[in-house]
Parts: C-alpha cells; structure tokens; sequence
C-alpha cells in the first residue's frame, strides 16, 4: 500500500485532525525524524509531544533499531507492515499491548518517509485472557463456570429440554439437534440475532458429550484479527514482543466443542487458517514450530444467511463447505408466534424465581400485542420486554404500561393486518372469535376514520346504521380505538 502525500498539505490542519483520532498516528521523514505525532500517542507511549515532534528517532527511542521497530523497517524496505501485534513497555513503565500497522509514506512517487498507525488493545487483551483461562478451569471443574468481570457463561449450561416451543419448525429442529449431537462432524448454524444459537449448540454439546468434555466459545467480532489468532492458536515466548507461552482454545476445546459466534466477522485471511485446522485436524500455536494436534468439534454460527455471506466476501466458500457438513436453521420468533405463550410461561417461571416475587401472567392487551409485534430482537427480545415488566410491575399481573415504551406503543398504532385468529387470544366458542375478529375490524377501521362513523361505515362498506349497532352490541368506545 502506498500512501500518497498532498502536495498542499497544512501541517497545522493535519496535526488538528489527527489529534482528534482516537487511534496513535506517528509519521517519520526519511532521516528518521518526526513530523507528526498526535495526542493518541502521546497518551500510549507517556511522551509530550514536544519530546518527540522534531526529534530523530534514536534519540527518543535509544533502544530500538530496524529488527524491532516497524518505522524504520518499512523506510528500509518500502513495504507495509500490517496487523501486527507486540507488547511494549512506555517511558511511564507502564505494559502496553498494541496493534499496529506500519505505512511508507510518498510524495510524488518518492518516498519521503513512513508512518504507524497503532491502537492500545491492553485491556481487551487481558479480558480476554482471563476468559481463556476461566474457559481452560473446565478441563478440571467439569461444570459451567461463571466469570464476573465479563459477565458471560463458560462450558454448556443448556439442554434440549430448554428449547422451548412446539411449532413444527422447533419441534423438527430439537430432533435434529439430538440425531447430530454424537456425530463428530462440524455444523453451521444460521439465525438471526437473538434467537437462540449458542443455546442450541450448547444444548447439542450436552446431549452428545455432556459436562464431562469442554465446551468453549469465542465472538469472532469482538476481537481484532491478530488477537483472535493468538486466542484461538495460542502463542509462543518471542512469538511476538512480550509473547508468553499460552494455549490456545483450540487446545482446551480439545476432545469438546469448540464454538465459533458470528464467524463471517472472521478476517478471510485467518479464515483460511482456520480450513487448514479443520483439514489435517492439527495446527501450530503463533509463532511456534511444532505441529499440534486436536480433536474438537467446531460448531460455527452466523446470523446472516451463509451464502449471502460468501457473496459479500465475508465468509470464504471453502471455508463455508467445510463447515456446512450440518446445516441448522433458526427461525425468527416473527414465524413462529404460537411459541409466544410457552416462551411468555417460561421467561415469567424463571423471573418469579429470580426476583422472589409471583407473577401470575399478563393481561389480554399485552398478549394481543405480544402477538402483533414482530420481534426484531427474537426471543432474547421478548426475554428483556419481561424482565423490564417485572422490575417496574405492581401486583401479579403484567400490564401494558409495564413493557418497554418502544415495544407498548405498537399498541396504540392500530391492530396488525396481519391479526388471524392464530394471533388472538384463547377463546372457548366460534362466535366469540368471529366478534373479536370483527370487533377488530370494525376498531382499525374507526382509528383511521378519526371515529367518523359515516367514514368507517364507507370504509368498511357497511351501512351507518348497521355500523352503529355493531359499536353498540360490541361495547366499543373512543378509548377502545386506541388499537390492539
């Protein structure tokens, strides 16, 4: 990558802009002296900028030399250095880890100097080594064990028994989750955010290896491209500067299930790392010699359709083949709304429980709207709408002004057009369901007529007079046109 430099460039702008970064930004000329350094990394590195602006490489940075210092590799050799990973120690004495990639810098084809563009990455490198470890405790505890400071489940807590629902769909996939659950070969499991995946796949794990194998899961977003390798590899001493010798998750998962969450956020590059693990089934920790061998399940999950993935260049096809052995799909809780009133009975036994109180259910408003709303969020969605409604709830019964604001005001929009009697509430005889279907008709169409019954009746094609009998025999007012 060459970077070209503007030939009108105001230094003074430049500094401002790059001062606002949140990212360190250090520009060097050809004789090795700075010419931009802004505050980012002046915070890294506990330097002053007057310390560093307009002084030659050597003379702040005594110790380094072109082995270890990218800048002055990339003045010698011309060519970027990108993604890397070191651990430094500032002048403060403070232990940094940071990740950085290092540029040449041009100016009318001529290179006049190179700048680094770097990011502290020390917390969430030792976050995420301590979930390592926490993770690596299952080996020996052989129970799911909870970490405070992440506030995230470790090894397989769930079971098939806790897929709740009985549409065709879920019912299809519980039985397909138990016929897969002992066969040893990688599974892709696709569904849209919230709806349930790692429960699915940790309920898997249980049901063909139980508490007595690991189970260990990585959010391949949450990490940058080269900490996610030195996670899932493990690393080497001197693999990279103030490497240690870790193990990898792939050798805790070993002889379990290893999940890998959101794996088209996955670098394509460390994508293709990841096929060749799962080809020869061994690989070698960052920066290490020895060839490794392991015998973990891989389970990847995605929440966009695969193959909308690999077109968009997010998810490699290879790698796609060879984790699509098993194909799991999780349909949305919008497809799938007669699974509402299990889930609802659920969610509240669990919070009566959690909050000591007792909480009896919900009335008819909030199952109807329950029933009308589409759920972008799915079950994880629903699960929160409830747990909000027992925290703000007085007495047992969970009303419409107890459920979240954006989620209550669907209410008042105006019944779905898509109500059918499968969305309704129960009910015990045929004209019962043939009035409350019509009571709400005949309610959407007063809403949208402003309750101009003369309107509503032309609307409806009704006569006036037959309109305002049915308003009459069904009990309806103004505060019922406030819709389901």
């Amino acid at each position: 990558m060459h970077i070209q430099l503007p030939d009108k460039m105001n230094k003074e702008i430049f500094q401002a802009i790059i001062d606002e970064l949140d990212v360190a930004i250090h520009v060097i000329d050809c004789d090795g002296v700075t010419i931009f350094y802004n505050n980012a990394a002046s915070k890294m590195e506990g330097l002053k900028l007057e310390e560093v602006i307009g002084k030659h490489f050597f003379s702040v940075y005594p110790s380094l030399d072109e082995d270890n210092s990218s800048l002055l590799k990339v003045l010698k050799t011309k060519r970027p250095v990108v993604d890397q990973q070191q651990t430094i120690v500032t002048h403060t004495g403070k232990k940094a880890t940071i990740l950085y990639s290092t540029y040449p810098l041009f100016k009318d084809g001529q290179l006049v100097g190179a700048f680094d563009i770097s990011r502290d990455i020390t917390e969430i490198k030792d976050l995420s080594e301590r979930m390592v470890d926490l993770q690596a405790k299952l080996l020996d505890n052989k129970k799911p064990i909870k970490s405070a400071a992440a506030g995230e489940q470790f090894g397989a807590a769930f079971t098939i028994d806790d897929i709740i629902g009985d549409t065709p769909e879920i019912v299809k996939l519980k039985k397909l989750a138990q016929r897969v659950a002992y066969s040893p070969s990688s599974i892709l499991v696709y569904g849209e955010t919230g709806t349930g995946k790692e429960l699915l796949v940790q309920a898997i794990h249980n049901e063909g290896s139980g508490v007595s194998k690991p189970f260990v899961a990585q959010n391949c977003a949450a990490l940058p491209a080269a900490l996610l390798e030195s996670i899932l590899m493990g690393t080497v001493k001197g693999s990279f500067t103030g490497s240690e010798d870790r193990a990898g998750l792939l050798e805790i998962a070993d002889g379990g299930t290893l999940l890998l969450d959101e794996i088209n956020s996955m670098p394509l590059e460390l994508q293709g790392k990841l096929l060749r693990v799962l080809q020869e089934g061994a690989f070698r920790r960052v920066g290490d010699t020895k060839l490794r061998h392991f015998k973990a399940r891989i389970v990847a999950c995605t929440n966009v359709e695969p193959l909308e993935a690999v077109r968009n260049k997010r998810l490699r096809l290879d790698l796609y083949y060879r984790l699509n052995v098993v194909s799991l799909y999780i349909p949305p809780l919008r497809e799938r709304k007669e699974d509402i009133p299990l889930l609802v009975e659920h969610f509240l036994q669990k919070l009566s429980s959690q909050f000591s109180i007792y909480i009896k259910g919900v009335e008819d408003r909030v199952s109807s709207l329950f029933n009308v709303y589409d759920w972008p969020g799915n079950v994880r969605e629903l699960q929160h709408c409830l747990e909000h409604a027992a925290n703000v709830m007085t007495g047992s019964i969970i009303k419409l002004e107890h459920l979240p604001a954006y989620i209550a005001k669907h209410y008042r929009k105006g019944p779905s057009k898509n109500l059918s009697f499968t969305g309704m509430p129960d009910f015990q005889s045929l004209p019962e369901a043939i009035n409350m279907l019509e009571a709400s008709l005949i309610k959407e169409a007063l809403t949208k007529c402003n309750w101009n019954v003369t309107q509503a009746a032309k609307l409806l094609k009704i006569p006036r007079q037959t309109l305002q009998y049915k308003i009459r025999t069904l009990k309806l007012d103004m505060e019922d046109g406030v819709n389901l």
